[in-house]
């Protein structure tokens, strides 16, 4: 598929017709905060559903229950082992660059800073966090998984914003299009996979091909569930790059809520990380991911540690390939690199399980495994010129 200014136009238009349409009704019928307080119950697959939930929001959970017809499991499997095998890579490139990338869209980040709590911002990283976790447990789509539920519920959080923005006249239209766009949730798909894939290359990890696709199919799997149309998401990595390419250069740029939302997400990192004698790695690895041009519309502070963080990709290819050579390598490594994963999201969810609700209103102040072979070393898509 070929993307075009036209076509990418087309696609800021549209929201999500069957979440935007039960929002709707939930908030014509006063019926949210009821919502709210029974969906808070309803946290794993095939549960049943509790009594007293309001007949829209029944009938929604039901259409959204079970994955799309065409998943491929092997495929999702091999996504899953790859996610085993760098998660605390993946974990990295969601937190330094995946983010900070949403962060230099400017409508991205005014939308993202109307549910930013100031008294908790590690509240986005955490759910992020949680939801990529869920997805990649064995059972995610299987009853008893939390994925599915997680997924429903952020998909009604897309559409509550779309409602609020448009009910309270508080978003233009006509100019920016609809607020989280199909055009803004490829964006996002892209920014959770492709870009990831980008960084993890970027850190010297050793990928292959086929686990480099997987993970990617995964996250077209997770964008069907949250309604974007799959008639415009690219089927491929090289469609990727050329839409992630085209999007980019579309609307990135400088934002006051986007540098507010990267400070916010470095001191967040600073408190994580023990001590303050590391605290620079923090900037220094988000400047290092995105480059510099993006760095600095986020006013992500230069530091002498961004030298240190030119080194960190040599480091990395020395222990993957010990990993490469040993199966105890491996083994210590991805143990080492789980307990990271769950460090750091324990870190940010502060011990809690993090409720994806749909907010009643808007802020005022608006602001893979070793049987792939790793030989089929994984080189990503080359930029494309727009057109």
């Amino acid at each position: 598929m070929t993307y075009t200014e036209a076509s990418m136009d087309a696609l800021r238009l549209d929201g999500d017709e069957l979440a935007d349409a039960v929002v709707a009704t939930l908030f014509d019928r006063g019926e949210v905060g009821k919502f709210n307080t029974l969906m808070r119950y309803v946290s794993t697959a095939g549960a049943p559903l509790p009594d007293g939930l309001p007949d829209v929001a029944r009938e929604y959970l039901h259409a959204t229950s079970v994955p799309p017809s065409w998943v491929d499991w092997g495929e999702m499997e091999k996504a899953r082992l790859f996610f085993i095998d760098n998660n605390v890579h993946i974990s990295t490139a969601l937190s330094f660059a995946s983010m900070p990338a949403c962060y230099v869209v400017p409508n991205v980040a005014r939308l993202l800073s109307t549910t930013h709590g100031l008294d908790y911002p590690s509240r986005r990283m955490a759910e992020t966090g949680q939801f990529t976790v869920y997805l990649m447990q064995p059972d995610a789509f299987e009853a008893g998984g939390r994925f599915i539920p997680a997924a429903q519920k952020v998909r009604l959080l897309h559409a509550s914003i779309r409602h609020h923005l448009k009910r309270e006249d508080r978003w233009d239209t006509r100019t920016l299009g609809t607020p989280i766009s199909q055009e803004d949730m490829i964006g996002g798909q892209m920014f959770f996979s492709l870009l990831v894939l980008d960084s993890l290359h970027r850190l010297n990890i050793h990928m292959s091909t086929e686990g480099a696709e997987a993970y990617y199919y995964a996250w077209r799997v997770v964008g069907a569930i949250l309604g974007v149309d799959q008639e415009a998401v690219p089927k491929t990595l090289e469609e990727a790059r050329q839409f992630l390419d085209l999007y980019m250069i579309r609307h990135m740029g400088p934002s006051a809520e986007g540098a507010h939302l990267t400070r916010q997400l470095i001191d967040l990192y600073e408190e994580v990380v023990p001590g303050t004698f590391f605290d620079p790695i923090v900037s220094a690895l988000i400047r290092y991911l995105i480059g510099d041009t993006c760095a600095d519309w986020l006013q992500v502070p230069r530091t002498a540690w961004d030298k240190v963080a030119r080194t960190v990709p040599a480091l990395l290819g020395v222990l993957e390939s010990i990993e490469d050579r040993s199966s105890f390598g491996a083994w210590a490594l991805d143990r080492i690199g789980h307990l990271t994963t769950v460090f750091e999201l324990s870190s940010l969810t502060r011990g809690r399980v993090m409720h994806y609700a749909i907010p009643e209103q808007l802020k005022k102040d608006f602001g893979v495994n070793a049987t792939v072979p790793s030989t089929h070393r994984w080189t990503p898509p080359a930029p494309t010129v727009a057109t």
